[in-house]
This record gives structure tokens, C-alpha cells and sequence, in this order.
């Protein structure tokens, strides 16, 4: 394994997470600037800038013919922001979500996840599927715009404001301040993804495993950071439907923008593998699913619902790993999976959404 592959990972990740910090910092001051909400601000320009490594590294990707490092990078993001960001998130404090918008959003990340996998059931992404995902990813800006201004709970306006409402006055040095923040922010998210994609293509090379398992695991990571620097500083402060909102909507980024863009940027599309449409695009799926049930009792995200994503997902890298490995301990992996893990999770949730609809019925007059 070469040294200088590792450095350009590791670089490569700095650049990006500072990058992606640099760019949501001046965007969302020239925002404030101009008079925008601080809720549209959290909703819309943060959401994008924590997504903007998954979208540079997915752009890089495809533009030089390495398309399962687009994928595996969507699909490994997604599921670390639900599994991972969610379930660390929960312990550090049980997510109460009160944001009307979060509960119409788990919906809508369920819907295009599994458009993404209806797209590629051919085996390809191809550009017009990246148009169409592309499109969806500025109708749910827009609904984001709208939900956000008919969102009259207050007190998730004023956690929004305590995080994005700080007042800036309008001048020239800080309009240059701000504009120089989002120019480096974006350079850094260029020259990162490239190091990033380039020590990670011939770190696959050199072990001979495949790009599509360093897109779902050391990139997918890497490129999540910002979701989880995010997302876990919410929770320590006690706001918790930016924590919430951050993860899901972030997941609906990745699909229609990340993805969207890298498809119709890509010559011939992204090749979609067996593998990535029969394991770990449904995999992705199910953790989208499995937010449903969760969110809908009381709007809690309990401790224990957190320890059960986080036993998921060690679950699913474990099977990752020892399958790259040809490990003979994958098939100890698959029994405890199916015989205990599986079947208490299916147990679990049928009796969260008993207790959610008997709950529902009992409100009704």
C-alpha cells in the first residue's frame, strides 16, 4: 500500500471538510446579509454545503471513469448519516423531532431511494435518469423554501435562529470576507475530491479489491463528516431538529444532486454492479424505512432505537470487510444476522407501529 495514496486520502479529506466548512460559513452570512430566514438557510444552503464533498468526489468520479467510487460514496454516505450520525446522535441525547418538515422528509428520502434503484435496474445510470434525479433535486429546494416559510412551530424557529439568525451588517469587507469564503471553500472541495479519488483509486488498485467497497466504506466516511460534526454539536446543544433534519436531508441531497449530477456529467452513465442493486442499494433502503416507525412514536428518536442503528451498521461494514476478505467468519456474520438480529428488529418495529396506530385511534374523538 503506497504512502503517497494514504497522504492523498488523508489530504484529501482535510481539504474537503474544511472546504465544505469555508463554503456553508460565507454562504450562509451573505445569506443572513440579504434578509433570508435563518430556518431556509439551515434547510437549504447548510444542507448543500455538508453535502458538497459527497457531490465533489461524486463529480470527480464520474468525469474520470470511475463510477463505482460515485456510487459506492452515495450509497456508503447514506447509509453511515442514518446508521451512524442518527444512532450517535440518540445517545448523546434522545432526538425529539418537533420540525413538521423532517416527518414529510423521511417520506420523500424513502421515494427517491428507491427510484434510484428502479434507475438502475438496467445496470446504468445513464444521463437521462441523472437529468430526472438532477430535476427532483431543485423541485425539493424549492419545497424546502416553501415548507420552511408555513413552518410556525417556534421553537424550532428559534433553534434555527440561535444557530444561522446571528444578525451581520451588510458592507464591503464583509461581502468580500463572506464571497472570499465560499471561492476557497469551493477550491479546497475541488483540489480534495481529486486527492481523494486519486489515492483511493490506487489504494484499491494495490489491495485489489474493488472501488465500489472504497466508495462504501473509507470515502462514504470521509465525505460524511460534515454530517457528523454537524449533526453531533446540534445534539450536544440540544438542537435536535437541526441534528435530525441535517441527516435526512443531506440523504435526499446525495441522491437527486450528487448522484443526479454525476450521472449527467458521466460518459455512458454509472455501470451499476450485481452487488450494488441486490445488497447495498437495499440496504440504504432499509435504513430509510426503518427511520418511519422510529419517527412516528412521539417524534422520538430514543437511545435504545440509536444503539440498534449502530449495531446495523457495524453489522453491515463487518460483512463488507470479511466478504473482501473471502473470511470464512462472514457466514457466523449471516447466522447471527438472520437468526437473531433480523428477526428482533422485525419484532421491534411491528410493535412500534402497533403502539403507533392504537396511539393514533385514542387521540381520535
Amino acid at each position: 500500500m503506497s504512502v503517497t495514496a494514504i497522504a492523498a486520502i488523508v489530504g484529501g479529506l482535510v481539504l474537503l471538510v474544511v472546504g465544505a466548512e469555508a463554503l456553508v460559513r460565507g454562504a450562509s452570512r451573505l445569506a443572513t446579509m440579504v434578509g433570508l430566514s435563518p430556518l431556509i438557510i439551515g434547510l437549504t444552503i447548510v444542507a448543500y454545503g455538508t453535502s458538497a464533498p459527497e457531490m465533489a468526489v461524486s463529480v470527480k468520479s464520474s468525469l474520470i471513469g470511475q463510477g463505482d467510487i460515485s456510487l459506492g460514496n452515495v450509497i456508503g454516505s447514506n447509509i453511515f448519516n442514518i446508521l451512524l450520525i442518527l444512532g450517535l446522535s440518540s445517545l448523546i441525547t434522545p432526538l425529539l423531532v418537533a420540525q413538521q418538515l423532517v416527518r414529510l422528509d423521511v417520506p420523500i428520502m424513502i421515494g427517491v431511494s428507491t427510484l434510484m434503484l428502479l434507475f438502475s435496474w438496467d445496470g446504468v445510470l445513464g444521463r437521462s435518469d441523472g437529468v430526472i434525479l438532477f430535476l427532483g433535486g431543485i423541485i425539493y429546494t424549492l419545497f424546502l423554501i416553501y415548507q420552511g416559510r408555513r413552518e410556525h412551530n417556534e421553537d424550532v424557529q428559534a433553534e434555527y435562529a440561535n444557530e444561522y439568525g446571528k444578525p451581520i451588517q451588510p458592507s464591503g469587507p464583509a461581502l468580500i470576507a463572506n464571497f472570499s469564503y465560499i471561492v476557497v471553500g469551493a477550491v479546497l472541495l475541488v483540489s480534495g475530491s481529486h486527492w481523494l479519488v486519486d489515492g483511493s483509486v490506487r489504494i484499491a488498485k494495490s489491495l485489489g479489491i474493488s472501488e465500489l467497497i472504497i466508495g462504501l466504506t473509507i470515502i462514504s466516511v470521509g465525505t460524511s463528516l460534515p454530517e457528523l460534526a454537524t449533526s453531533v454539536v446540534a445534539s450536544f446543544r440540544g438542537e435536535r431538529d437541526i441534528a435530525v433534519g441535517n441527516v435526512i436531508g443531506s440523504n435526499i441531497f446525495n441522491i437527486l444532486t450528487a448522484l443526479g449530477l454525476a450521472s449527467m456529467l458521466a460518459p455512458g452513465g454509472i455501470a451499476v454492479t450485481n452487488a450494488a442493486r441486490s445488497f447495498d442499494i437495499p440496504i440504504m433502503i432499509a435504513a430509510a424505512v426503518a427511520c418511519l416507525p422510529i419517527f412516528a412514536t412521539g417524534n422520538v428518536i430514543s437511545r435504545w432505537e440509536g444503539i440498534l442503528f449502530l449495531i446495523y451498521y457495524m453489522a453491515y461494514n463487518s460483512y463488507l470487510v470479511l466478504n473482501t476478505m473471502h473470511h470464512e467468519g462472514i457466514s457466523v456474520l449471516t447466522t447471527i444476522v438472520s437468526t437473531f438480529i433480523a428477526p428482533l428488529t422485525a419484532i421491534t418495529f411491528a410493535i412500534i407501529t402497533f403502539r403507533t396506530v392504537r396511539h393514533q385511534r385514542n387521540k381520535k374523538p
